[in-house]
C-alpha cells in the first residue's frame, strides 16, 4: 500500500467524518464508506434488498448518468491520497470510480455542496472486484469535503482520505486549546516503535475504547526507551500535560518525559515522571517558553491511550 496511508484518514467516522448524501444507497448504506476496519462478509445472510453488505451499495441504474456520495471530512485538511476498497463486492463492483474535493465554509446543506465548485482529486480510474484502490493526489489545497463518483453503479465498501489536517483555528482566538490534538491539526511526525497500534492513536479525538485505539510498543530489550514527537496545531505555550494509559494494565510505560522543540531549542517540560497502569495522569506545565514540537518519551516501552498538551498558540 502507498506511503500516504500511514497519515490519519481524515474522513473517518471516528474523526467526526460524515456521508451527508448520495445518489442511492438501495442495496447497501453509504454511511458504511467511513466505518473504522477493514469491512466484513458473511455469505448467505440475506436481508429484504437481498446479500448484506458492509459497504455502500447502489441499484443497478436503468438511466444515463452515475451514482455519487458526498462526505464532510472530519478533519479538513491537504489529502494526500484516497483508497478506495471495493471489498466482498466482486459481481456488483463499479468498474470506474472518480474522486473530487471542496472547501465549504460553515454548515452547508447538501443541496448547497452540489452547487458548490468542485476540484478533480482522482480522475475516473478503472477499479477491479473485492481489491483496494489506492491514488496519490497532488494537490496543496485545504478542502473540507470529497465526492466519490462510481460509473455507473454498484458496490464501493470503503473510501479512505488521507492526508494532513488544516482546521481553522480561528474560533480558538483569546481561548486555550489541546494543542496535541489530531482534529486541531497535529500530527505524529516521528515514533520509534508502532509494532502494535498507530502513534497517531495517541492524539486522536476521545477516549481509548481499548487498548488497539492507543499506541503501543514492542518490549524493548535493548536497554534504551521509545518516544514520539508530535507536531503541533501550531507554535504555543503547553500549560498542562494529560498522559492517559487507560486499558493499559500490564504493558503502560513505567515513566514518561516531556521535551518541548522550538528550531534547535530543546526545552524540558516534564521531567522523567512515574506513571500507574490504566490511568489519566495530569501535570501541570511551568515552562512558558512557546514551541513547535513535543518529544514524549516513555521509559522502557509500553503504551499510551492518549497525550493531551492543553495551551495557548503563539
Amino acid at each position: 500500500m502507498a506511503g500516504f496511508t500511514a497519515l490519519p484518514d481524515l474522513a473517518l467516522r471516528t474523526l467526526g467524518g460524515s456521508v451527508v448524501a448520495a445518489s442511492d444507497e438501495s442495496f447497501a448504506e453509504k454511511e458504511s464508506l467511513i466505518r473504522p476496519g477493514r469491512p466484513g462478509f458473511q455469505p448467505a445472510t440475506f436481508g429484504g434488498k437481498g446479500q448484506i453488505y458492509d459497504g455502500w451499495e447502489t441499484r443497478r441504474r436503468r438511466e444515463p448518468g452515475h451514482d455519487w456520495a458526498i462526505v464532510r471530512l472530519g478533519l479538513p485538511g491537504v489529502i494526500r491520497g484516497v483508497v478506495i476498497d471495493t471489498a466482498w463486492f466482486k459481481g456488483n463492483y463499479p468498474p470506474y470510480a472518480s474522486v473530487e474535493g471542496t472547501e465549504a465554509g460553515g454548515h452547508p446543506s447538501p443541496a448547497e455542496l452540489q452547487a458548490a465548485r468542485w476540484t478533480e482529486l482522482v480522475p475516473r480510474s478503472g477499479l477491479k472486484g473485492d481489491a483496494e484502490h489506492p491514488f496519490e493526489v497532488a494537490d496543496e489545497r485545504r478542502y473540507t469535503h470529497v465526492r466519490l463518483n462510481m460509473y455507473p453503479d454498484g458496490g464501493i465498501a470503503r473510501l479512505r482520505v488521507h492526508g494532513e489536517a488544516r482546521p481553522d483555528l480561528s474560533v480558538y482566538d483569546g481561548l486555550g486549546l489541546d494543542l496535541a490534538a489530531l482534529q486541531n491539526g497535529a500530527l505524529v511526525t516521528a515514533c520509534s516503535d508502532e509494532f502494535y497500534s498507530s502513534p497517531n492513536n495517541a492524539i486522536a479525538p476521545g477516549l481509548a475504547r481499548h487498548q488497539a485505539e492507543g499506541w503501543e510498543t514492542a518490549r524493548r530489550r535493548d536497554g534504551g526507551n521509545d518516544w514520539l514527537v508530535i507536531r503541533l496545531a501550531g507554535r504555543g505555550v503547553i500549560r498542562l500535560a494529560e498522559i492517559d494509559t487507560t486499558n493499559l494494565l500490564f504493558n503502560a510505560p513505567g515513566a514518561v518525559s516531556l521535551t518541548g522543540l522550538d528550531g534547535d531549542r530543546e526545552i524540558g517540560l516534564l521531567p522523567r515522571t512515574r506513571l500507574q497502569p490504566d490511568t489519566p495522569h495530569r501535570f501541570r506545565i511551568d515552562h512558558t517558553a512557546p514551541v513547535t514540537h513535543v518529544r514524549v518519551d516513555i521509559h522502557p516501552d509500553g503504551g499510551l491511550a492518549r497525550v493531551r498538551l492543553h495551551g495557548h498558540l503563539m
